[in-house]
């Protein structure tokens, strides 16, 4: 049994930690008075720099302290938060992600000058010289507040048995309490163990500190903030100094329960030495047991384990359609059931893992805020970015490969599409320019759209730089959406100059073989100065689908199930009418369709009974025409060779329960090969 290393953990957790302080930033560019927002980045960060400190990233953990002394400040409302402030702590957080990954890595003089600029958005004294100091300091050192009055706390805690093997190090918690002032400390060893029990990595000590300092109660729940839930915790405030500093250790046989602190206070006949406090108020004692509830029904499962598991399921399913053919063979009623039984079984399976495999496009659009942000500070255009169907679920692979190509399309929108703020008002438009990220569920794919309302694509501009690119010969005749098309082309860009953004030509190139690779396809819809829409049609899966076994001629071809519409005979006589017109009349509508075996030049007779089968992606219909529907097919989807890339038609392969091989239909070619086929007779009639 392998055991999870606790710097990996600590990794994956500072990234969730990352990401919910750049949430919390871009949410306060917004609502710069947002107090809740404050505390909410102010105890990411603490978070962060005591949890780096115990996983001994100490350079982090001295780099992070800057930060959130400089939040702790607008906290206390001492400094006002600032655009300035968010955009310091951003570029700074792009730094600790780098001091995470590569704690050891030699980052220059890249800390010294965050934290330079970060005092200049802050305007205090805080020493951006002591960038890369080997311990966190002390925020008294760094804060510039006036004096206040010194309260006496007496704090006694203990932690798990296995607080260290999980990667905890109370050493740090106590360097925390001596960082908020004077600090006395006293080790309790009762509880350990004889040396014959002793476990080397189990935690047996327990603490009774005493602490002065100027910070209030909420500075000392900050400390052990990220592992108050699991701890035996008791605060009291002290009214008397010097009988505090007296009283043994020894008063306190076994840690106090944080839910018994309150019962703990001394009877009426005691001298009353200290005064209790809660060491958690009861508001806090709901949420702790919610986030207990959700820690246990939420399990850390790496990616891999899911993929070699979907890889299991697909075997699965190739053996049980094996199973049903041999079983659908056999006179025998046993074999028949078994084979019926784990038919639903395996398919319930299947379903179950596709949902595992499913994550909302929300974690996708997510990113996109940070990006937004910079190129609008970049351009200097005032940007909105606008989510939609953040809800719309895709499988995890979809996701993972669509990054790289939704960047291009944004950074895209904004540069070429956007028009700068004068620009805008000039034309009657909003100063701002909004940018919208949409996704929604058609059938078996997703349909993924990024739109502006900016200037739109100037079709002149492109018809001339695909002419002289060589693209298209001059004067050739195109379609609007053939002309759109050509900016996917390799190399292709009208931009006037190379910026950082754009003009070299490469970044739609990108989105195209992206999305080809998913088995998708891209639609374009510009309007001059309305602005454009890139729409993106990706199947909701790449791993099993449901289809329609199909066979035509001697082949047999799998059609995905989620884009047929309906089923219908076309007898011989129809489709020798049919010849050199290739429609259907379905409900007072006309449907172009494609004979599969022309199609596929198989050279053999059509069946007496054809039958043809309506697709449709969207708003597109098309028919094909087959030799005979055979049934549904549980799809485990094969990758074609890179001998086949070229060959459109098809969107893969599949093992049939026989172990013969079919293939995947491209529903998304043949109905796009249909509409065209359809406006060719047209023009012709």
């Amino acid at each position: 049994m392998s055991t999870l290393d606790p710097v990996a953990v600590f990794r994956t957790e500072a990234a969730e930690c990352l990401e919910a302080i750049e949430a919390g930033l871009l949410d306060l560019t917004h609502q710069l008075d947002n107090k809740d927002l404050v505390d909410a980045v102010f105890r990411g960060l603490h978070t962060l720099k005591g949890s780096g400190a115990m996983f001994g990233f100490e350079a982090l953990a001295a780099f992070t302290h800057h930060c959130e002394t400089a939040f702790d400040r607008v906290r206390k409302g001492e400094v006002a938060a600032s655009s300035e402030l968010v955009a310091a702590v951003l570029a700074a957080q792009d730094h600790m992600r780098a001091l995470v990954d590569q704690p050891d890595a030699d980052h220059g003089d890249t800390g010294n000058k965050l934290l330079a600029q970060l005092q200049a958005a802050v305007g205090g004294k805080q020493a951006a010289a002591a960038a890369a100091p080997a311990a966190v300091p002390p925020p008294a050192a760094v804060r510039d507040a006036p004096a206040k009055k010194k309260n006496s706390w007496r704090i006694r805690f203990s932690l798990p048995a296995n607080s260290m093997a999980n990667g905890t190090n109370p050493l740090g918690l106590l360097d925390e309490l001596r960082d908020l002032g004077e600090c006395s400390v006293r080790a309790n060893t009762s509880a350990i163990p004889a040396l014959d029990d002793l476990v080397p990595t189990e935690l047996h000590i327990s603490w009774d500190v005493t602490l002065t300092s100027e910070q209030d109660r909420s500075a000392i729940d900050d400390v052990f903030i990220f592992v108050l839930d699991d701890m035996e915790l008791s605060v009291e405030e002290i009214n008397d100094t010097a009988a505090a500093t007296a009283a043994p250790v020894e008063e306190r046989a076994a840690p106090v329960p944080v839910a018994a602190t309150s019962a703990a206070a001394p009877s009426s006949t005691t001298a009353p030495e200290f005064r209790p406090v809660e060491a958690v108020p009861a508001k806090r004692e709901a949420p702790a047991a919610v986030s207990q509830a959700k820690a246990a029904e939420n399990v850390r499962v790496p990616a891999e384990r899911l993929d070699e598991l979907m890889d299991r399921v697909g075997e699965l399913v190739i053996a049980q359609s094996r199973l049903s053919q041999l079983a659908s063979a056999s006179t025998d009623i046993a074999l028949r059931s078994v084979s019926e039984e784990i038919e639903r079984l395996s398919g319930e399976l299947r379903d179950t893992m596709m949902v595992l495999r499913m994550v909302p496009v929300a974690t996708l659009f997510s990113r996109f805020r940070r990006l937004v942000h910079d190129l609008a500070r970049e351009t200097g255009k005032v940007i909105e970015l606008v989510t939609e169907g953040e809800s719309t679920e895709v499988d995890k692979t979809v996701i993972e490969r669509l990054a790289d190509p939704l960047v291009h399309l944004v950074r895209n929108s904004i540069d070429h599409g956007l028009e700068t703020p004068a620009d805008r008002l000039a034309s009657g438009k909003t100063e701002a320019g909004t940018v919208t990220l949409s996704a929604r569920q058609a059938g078996g794919e997703v349909i993924i759209s990024i739109k502006d309302d900016g200037r739109g694509i100037n079709r002149e501009r492109v018809r001339a730089k695909a002419e002289s690119s060589g693209l298209i010969q001059p004067g050739q005749p195109l379609s609007d959406s053939e002309l759109l098309q050509l900016i996917f082309a390799p190399g292709f860009s009208t931009a006037a100059a190379i910026t950082n953004l754009s003009g070299r030509g490469v970044g739609m190139d990108v989105v195209k073989k992206t999305v080809e690779a998913l088995r998708g396809a891209i639609d374009i819809v510009s309007m001059p100065g309305q602005g454009s829409e890139v729409s993106l049609r990706i199947p909701l899966t790449l791993a099993i689908i449901d289809g329609l076994l199909v066979r035509v001629g001697s082949g047999r071809y799998v059609i995905p199930l989620s884009a047929v519409e309906e089923c219908l005979e076309l007898s011989l006589e129809e489709d020798l009418r049919s010849r050199g017109r290739s429609f259907i009349s379905l409900r007072d509508s006309l449907v172009p369709f494609l004979r599969l075996r022309d199609l596929f030049r198989t050279g053999t007779k059509p069946d007496v009974h054809q039958k043809v089968v309506v697709i449709s992606t969207g708003t597109e219909r098309v028919g094909l025409v087959v030799d005979q529907i055979i049934g549904d097919h549980q799809t485990v989807i094969k990758s074609m060779s890179k001998l086949h890339n070229n060959v459109a038609t098809f969107s893969g392969a599949t093992i049939l329960g026989d172990g013969s091989v079919a293939l995947i239909l491209d529903v998304g070619h043949l109905v796009a090969a249909g509409q065209q086929q359809e406006a060719q007779l047209r023009v012709a009639g």
